[in-house]
């Protein structure tokens, strides 16, 4: 399987987790797609770590899931488009349909930022969900 990188799979983040508990992790695969992970779960090839959002108790009955929240520093998943790119009506669905909060007018205002100052200083009122 190809290695992907550390901050991409959040694999930084069950390192420090690992590391704070003064633990050494012997992690063999690493996956960016939570469904790849709970398959070679469901093969018998150990056990998986994933977002509390990737497991549907309907979808995984098979599968156990233990809530390890207090275990991991939370982590922000980002939205990203390329600037200046012209989003269509469908993007802007997709993009409320996962995120409620980043609503048109804030999506179209990010388009004018320059830096992340900018960015910031948009989001600084917003409040961020949790999952």
């Amino acid at each position: 399987m190809k290695n992907l990188p550390r901050n991409f799979t959040g694999r930084s983040k069950l390192d420090e987790a690992f590391t704070a508990q003064g633990l050494t992790s012997k992690i063999v695969f690493t996956a960016a797609d939570a469904d790849v992970i709970k398959t070679y779960v469901r093969l018998g090839l150990g056990v998986g770590i994933v977002a509390k959002m990737a497991h549907n108790p309907e979808i995984d009955a098979d599968l156990i899931a233990i809530d390890a929240s207090h275990l991991f520093e939370p982590s922000i998943t980002k939205i990203g488009f390329r600037q200046g790119t012209f989003l269509r009506g469908y993007m802007y669905d997709f993009i409320e349909m996962f995120a409620p909060h980043l609503t048109r007018e804030l999506v179209q205002a990010t388009s004018n930022c320059r830096s992340q100052l900018e960015l910031d200083d948009i989001f600084k009122e917003v409040s961020l969900p949790t999952h």
